[in-house]
């Protein structure tokens, strides 16, 4: 059993690799690495892991107006994730948590992002189902 209806998946997916790509993007000074464990432990993205059609139909720049107005949030000073690393992030964190039906904040809490972050170079490449099976399998 899935999260939610594959109907939203593409979606879903689409939009949480957007919007990690567009806050490191957009502030290339701040934390992008904070930034994306507080959003996976967020009210906001526990509308998503529930389908809500409201959020699941923002643009990148809509849900971060969303989440930093819901959550209160202010990104730190730092380093933020450069190249397509935000975007697979993302869009990993977004599909393993439909695929294992499992809270996002157990999702970052089972796959970190530290983790992540060292299998990009060897997981990138492979299709985003076979990736997360693969984490999937070791978690």
């Amino acid at each position: 059993m899935r999260a939610y209806p594959e109907d939203y998946l593409n979606d879903v997916v689409e939009s949480q690799g957007k919007l990690f790509d567009f806050v490191a993007h957009s502030y290339p000074d701040k934390d992008s690495e904070d930034f994306i464990e507080q959003y996976m432990k967020s009210k906001t993205r526990k509308r998503f892991d529930e389908a809500m059609a409201y959020v699941n139909t923002m643009s990148a720049e809509e849900l971060w107006i969303y989440f930093i107005k819901t959550e209160k949030y202010t990104l730190k000073a730092g380093k933020a994730l450069g190249g397509f690393m935000p975007d697979w992030i993302g869009e990993f964190y977004a599909y393993y948590q439909w695929y294992y039906n499992i809270p996002s904040w157990e999702v970052i809490e089972k796959v970190p992002l530290d983790f992540l972050k060292k299998a990009y170079s060897g997981l990138h490449d492979l299709d985003l189902d076979l990736a997360v099976r693969k984490v999937g399998e070791t978690r």
